[in-house]
């Protein structure tokens, strides 16, 4: 079986097809323990079609295998011009390297840097950190 992107933007619009319906429900599956309410995945697809940025789906046979979310912050030179907020593969696809492969697609789409927020004891680390990625501060945060 072969992967095939399907890339979905401001200029793509909205997807009959893979809708955000679609997309929310995969992400919201398969991100299992680092996963967001569906309302925030929406809200993360809102801002690429209003704002700026892309999702990327990785397609076999018609469903949903791999998805990356990327928005564009619009702040370059000073913070990176793009954050990546959702990649999730579907489990029975993991360790094949698809998920690399849709990452590094992502990466070639995006203009400017890349920041990313993971938690130290997620297993993707290690995929960033083949990729180039790198931990070049810590993060805080103040909740209100």
């Amino acid at each position: 079986m072969e992967m095939k992107p399907k890339l979905i933007n401001q200029q793509s619009g909205r997807d009959d097809v893979y809708s955000d319906q679609r997309i929310v429900d995969f992400l919201h599956t398969h991100l299992d323990e680092y996963g967001d309410p569906k309302e925030d995945i929406q809200r993360c697809l809102d801002y690429v079609h209003d704002r700026g940025g892309f999702a990327l789906l990785g397609i076999v046979e018609d469903e949903i295998i791999g998805a990356v979310i990327i928005n564009e912050t619009g702040m370059s030179k000073y913070i990176p011009e793009n954050i990546l907020v959702y990649i999730a593969m579907d489990k029975a696809f993991r360790g094949k390297g698809i998920g690399k492969e849709l990452m590094s697609n992502a990466i070639k789409l995006c203009k400017g840097d890349i920041a990313l927020h993971v938690e130290s004891d997620n297993p993707a680390k290690f995929l960033y950190e083949k990729l180039g990625f790198s931990n070049k501060y810590l993060e805080m945060r103040l909740k209100r």
